[in-house]
């Protein structure tokens, strides 16, 4: 067979109907459409950001529509802090960064629910520094060294 298991069977799947409703809850949306929107434009800058088998192993946790939504998009060469991200959702959506920070934490706790800890700790380990809080994780990475 060429399908690969779930990355983490323990999380019940989710269909994007429940995601969108989920996440209307989290972020307290008025409505389901702006649920929606959040959950388009976070993921395809998430996706912007994600590479590797994290990326594919994502994908499969997600619903096919968050999950062609991710994979989407082509990769950028620039690797963004966690506050970068935000700003650049902000620039990209034409919110304020304090609605871009909102919307990413009420679809990115989503997400982490999805993923589980497992996948979850593998994608922090692999996005730069600041992603857990927007994952609302603790950020448990040691401080790089200062350069000399």
């Amino acid at each position: 067979m060429y399908d690969q298991p779930r990355a983490n069977l323990s999380v019940a799947a989710m269909t994007f109907d429940q995601m969108l409703e989920r996440v209307r809850y989290e972020g307290a949306y008025p409505t389901r459409e702006r649920a929606a929107e959040a959950v388009h434009h976070v993921l395809a800058a998430l996706g912007r950001q994600l590479t590797g088998d994290e990326r594919v192993d994502l994908a499969q946790c997600l619903p096919v529509e968050a999950a062609l939504t991710l994979t989407a998009q082509i990769p950028d060469t620039r690797h963004l802090t966690g506050w970068g991200f935000v700003k650049d959702l902000a620039a990209r959506t034409g919110a304020t960064p304090a609605v871009a920070r909102w919307d990413t934490g009420a679809v990115l706790a989503t997400v982490a629910r999805l993923a589980g800890p497992d996948l979850l700790g593998r994608i922090l380990r692999r996005l730069p520094g600041g992603y857990a809080l927007l994952f609302g994780q603790a950020e448990l990475r040691r401080p790089e060294p200062a350069p000399a």
